[in-house]
């Protein structure tokens, strides 16, 4: 393997993890100044576009280790923008249910929260932006492999 190859691949990690950084931080400001923190943002997209959701699986569909599932569910039902709910057919299941506050909350957070994405985003062109999503997703799906 080339020194240069090496340096490469480097300098490219280094540039993906800055402007995932940078985006983040812009687009969590929007977050946090609803009173949410982005974990607690995610809960609440995932319930509000993917109906009731259990707890186990939670953390699994917002890249969130299981033992903070607990915590950011007991924040959001302290808030008032969901409930926990027990499955009717298996006891051992409990649902995060958004409540009506919590939907009103998204309802007034997501459109601006796209936008600022797609904002960001618009940078590319939509042909670049396809280009960059195939690339991404090839590095992400490589790792799995190695």
């Amino acid at each position: 393997m080339a020194k240069k190859d090496i340096d490469q691949s480097l300098k490219l990690y280094i540039v993906m993890s800055r402007a995932y950084r940078a985006i983040n931080e812009n687009v969590n400001k929007l977050i946090t100044a609803n009173g949410l923190n982005p974990t607690e943002f995610a809960v609440l997209e995932l319930l509000y576009h993917k109906g009731d959701q259990p707890l186990q699986q939670i953390g699994g569909k917002i890249l969130l280790a299981s033992g903070s599932i607990t915590y950011v569910v007991d924040k959001l039902e302290e808030k008032g923008y969901l409930k926990r709910v027990a499955c009717p057919t298996d006891r051992r299941v409990t649902f995060a249910q958004i409540t009506d506050k919590g939907k009103r909350l998204i309802e007034g957070i997501f459109p601006n929260h796209e936008q600022r994405i797609h904002e960001i985003m618009s940078e590319l062109s939509p042909e670049e932006k396809d280009i960059a999503i195939g690339l991404i997703k090839r590095v992400g799906l490589s790792v799995g492999k190695n």
